[in-house]
C-alpha cells in the first residue's frame, strides 16, 4: 500500500507498507540521496513475511517533496521525518533498519526518541560517537582517525554531476554501484541497471539530487546517549565496505551499549542479491529477540540474553 504523509509544512513523503498490518512494524531508512526503492524488492518481501515493513522516500528523493533549495534543512531533520512517518501510520514503536546515512538517522532516533524504537540495525555506517576505537590488542585509535572512504569513491564524488540525459545518468549510477559494492562479490551491472531504471520511473525524472550533501551535518554527535541506550542494537559488519571500511562497524559496536556485531561475508556498501538471505536472517534473528523478550530486549542482568549481546571483534 502506498500513500503520502505530511511531515513538515510544505513537505510530503512517499511511503509504502508491506506485510500484515498487525505484525511488528519495521522501518527501513535509506542512505543519502537515495529513494526508498533502494531497498530491493526481494529483501523487502522477505522481511515482510514477519513484519509490517515500511519504506519511504527521504525529502529530495523519489516521489517525496524536492524543496531543499527553497527550504534548507539540517540532516537531523531527516531523522525527525522517520518518526513523523511512524506517527502518520499510527505506529507507536518500530524496529529500525538503516543503511549508510540511514544508519546515522537511526542512531539519532535511538538517542533522541528511544521510546519509539523496538530495536535498531545499523548497516554500512559510522558511529555518532567520539569514543576511541579499541583494537583487540588494547591499543586505542581516536574516532577521527578511523579510515575514510576508498580513494576511487572520493575521486568519483569530487566530479561535478552533469546532466547528459537519462541513459548517461543511468550509466553513472551503475558505475557508482560498482564502486560501492566492493571487490568480494562479482558485480551484476544488469541488476544494478534495472534497479535504477525502476527508481527513475518511480521518481518521474532522472535528475541527480544533491540536497543531502549540502545539508548542515552539525549537531549529530550522540556519544553519551548511545553509550547508555537500552535499545537492542545490531551492527552489520561488511568486510568489503568501501565507505565506512573496517573497523567502523567494530567501533559502533563498542560505542553503542551492548551492541551485537554480525558479519555478512563479501558485503560492501550495497545490497546485491548475494547478501539478501544472510542479511535478512540476521535482521529477523535480531528483531525476533526483541519481539520475544519485550521492548527492552533484555532479560535479567547477566542472564543469557545479556551475555549473548556482548560485543565481539571480527
Amino acid at each position: 500500500m502506498e500513500r503520502f504523509v505530511d511531515v513538515a509544512p510544505g513537505v510530503r513523503l512517499w511511503v509504502e507498507e508491506r506485510g500484515a498490518p498487525d505484525a511488528p512494524a519495521l522501518l527501513l531508512v535509506m542512505g543519502a540521496l537515495a529513494s526508498g526503492l533502494g531497498w530491493p524488492e526481494e529483501l523487502v518481501e522477505s522481511l515482510a513475511e514477519r513484519h509490517r515493513v515500511i519504506r519511504y522516500d527521504h525529502r529530495d528523493t523519489g516521489r517525496s517533496t524536492w524543496s531543499f533549495d527553497e527550504q534548507p534543512y539540517p540532516l537531523t531533520a531527516l531523522a525527525e521525518d522517520g518518526v513523523a512517518v511512524l506517527d502518520a501510520l499510527g505506529v507507536e514503536r518500530a524496529h529500525l533498519v538503516g543503511l549508510s546515512l540511514g544508519g546515522m538517522l537511526v542512531q539519532l532516533t535511538v538517542a533522541d526518541r528511544p521510546e519509539r524504537v523496538l530495536s535498531a540495525t545499523l548497516i554500512g555506517t559510522g558511529a555518532l560517537s567520539s569514543v576511541p576505537y579499541e583494537r583487540p590488542d588494547g591499543t586505542r585509535i581516536p574516532a577521527e582517525e578511523l579510515p575514510g572512504a576508498a580513494p576511487a569513491l572520493l575521486e568519483m564524488w569530487s566530479r561535478p554531476v552533469e546532466d547528459h540525459g537519462q541513459e548517461a545518468e543511468l550509466e553513472r549510477r551503475v558505475e557508482h554501484w560498482r564502486a560501492l559494492g566492493g571487490d568480494r562479490i562479482p558485480f551484476d551491472a544488469s541488476y544494478a541497471r534495472e534497479q535504477e531504471r525502476r527508481i527513475i520511473a518511480h521518481t518521474g525524472h532522472h535528475h541527480a539530487g544533491t540536497a543531502h550533501a549540502r545539508a548542515d551535518a552539525s549537531g549529530m554527535d550522540r556519544t553519551e546517549a548511545l553509550a547508555q541506550t537500552e535499545v537492542p542494537t545490531l551492527v552489520v559488519s561488511a568486510p568489503a565496505e568501501p565507505v565506512f571500511p573496517p573497523p567502523h562497524a567494530q567501533h559502533i559496536a563498542q560505542a553503542v551499549r551492548d551492541a551485537r556485531l554480525v558479519e555478512i561475508p563479501g558485503m560492501g556498501h550495497a545490497l546485491p542479491r548475494e547478501v539478501h538471505a544472510p542479511l535478512v536472517a540476521a535482521i529477523l534473528e535480531h528483531t525476533g529477540r526483541t519481539d520475544e523478550t519485550g521492548p527492552g530486549g533484555r532479560t535479567t542482568p547477566g542472564g543469557a540474553d545479556a551475555a549473548s549481546r556482548t560485543p565481539r571483534h571480527t
